[in-house]
């Protein structure tokens, strides 16, 4: 679909309030504006971690595994930010293959990675510290979402994938820097 260029300024949100699909204005600070302004930052967060991962072969698959979540991402945040209708299932932005995609690939990842016996810390890598940036920016959509959904219809879809997809990225966080033979940062109690 191509979109017709306009100005990149509209002044229309200049009152604290921004449009939904449909055209519905709520103030900036909405449930709904939160929950998919954080599913926004996370596909940028997302694309960080792309532009970060080595160019070899060995990240190829995580490559076009986080340029499709990327996709499904977008999709979600056009889905939160179409106000429910009454009787009507809201959209998810994903569906059940979608959830399967994603636990195939953590599935994929996990397959390369040795157990842990202990907590491991954000570290090693440039794209495994990103990763980790990525997974907890992951779980605060999720947190947006549920509190959406406490106040509002939210299809289930969509937290479940939200659910898996931090759990890949902690996967990804692993496994670039087990390719890339960095160690893992692991969490040393003091106490």
């Amino acid at each position: 679909m191509d979109i017709k260029k306009s100005r990149l300024y509209t002044a229309t949100g200049d009152d604290g309030t921004t449009g939904l699909v449909g055209g519905m204005r709520v103030p900036k600070h909405s449930a709904r504006l939160e929950a998919y302004g954080t599913v926004d930052e996370l596909n940028s967060h997302i694309g960080l971690l792309v532009a970060s991962l080595p160019a070899s072969d060995d990240f190829d698959a995580e490559r076009s595994t986080l340029r499709w979540v990327q996709h499904r991402l977008f999709d979600i945040g056009s889905a939160l930010a179409t106000p429910p209708q009454p009787d009507v299932t809201p959209k998810a932005g994903v569906d059940e293959q979608c959830i399967s995609r994603l636990e195939h690939a953590i599935d994929e990842v996990d397959s390369f990675l040795p157990p842990f016996r202990k907590f491991i810390l954000p570290g090693g890598t440039v794209a495994a510290a990103e990763a980790h940036v990525c997974r907890t920016v992951a779980r605060r959509a999720e947190r947006r979402i549920t509190a959406l959904a406490a106040t509002e219809p939210v299809n289930p879809l969509t937290q479940r994938y939200m659910n898996r997809l931090s759990d890949y990225l902690f996967a990804a966080a692993r496994f670039n820097n087990i390719k890339a033979a960095a160690d893992e940062v692991f969490w040393e109690k003091d106490c």
